[in-house]
C-alpha cells in the first residue's frame, strides 16, 4: 500500500490542508483514510482532504511526505487524476 501526503499548504475554514491520494486505487485511499479515521465526505473526487492537526499521524501511519507538484505527478501517472467538476468516483 502506497499513499502519498503534501504538505499542510492549503488554506480553508481557518485552518491548513493536506492532500492524501493513492496512486494504486482509490479501494487503497479509502482504506487507508478510514485508517486515520477521515470521514468520507473529505474525499473530494481523487484524493482526501487532511487537517493540519491529523498530518504527523498520517505519516505515522505510512503516507509518504512528498511535494505538492510530485503529489499530482503520481496520481496522475496513476490514472487516477480527476479534473474538478467530473462526477465523484463510489
Amino acid at each position: 500500500m502506497t499513499v502519498y501526503i503534501d504538505p499542510p499548504a492549503w488554506p480553508g475554514h481557518g485552518r491548513m490542508w493536506s492532500h492524501l491520494v493513492s496512486d494504486v486505487s482509490y479501494d487503497e485511499l479509502h482504506a487507508f483514510a478510514a485508517l486515520l479515521g477521515s470521514p468520507r465526505r473529505a474525499f473530494d473526487g481523487d484524493h482526501y482532504d487532511v487537517p493540519s492537526t491529523r498530518y504527523a499521524e498520517a505519516v505515522r501511519l505510512g503516507a509518504v511526505e512528498v511535494g505538492s507538484k510530485e503529489l499530482v505527478r503520481r496520481l496522475t501517472a496513476a490514472g487516477l487524476r480527476r479534473p474538478k467538476g467530473r462526477a465523484r468516483p463510489a
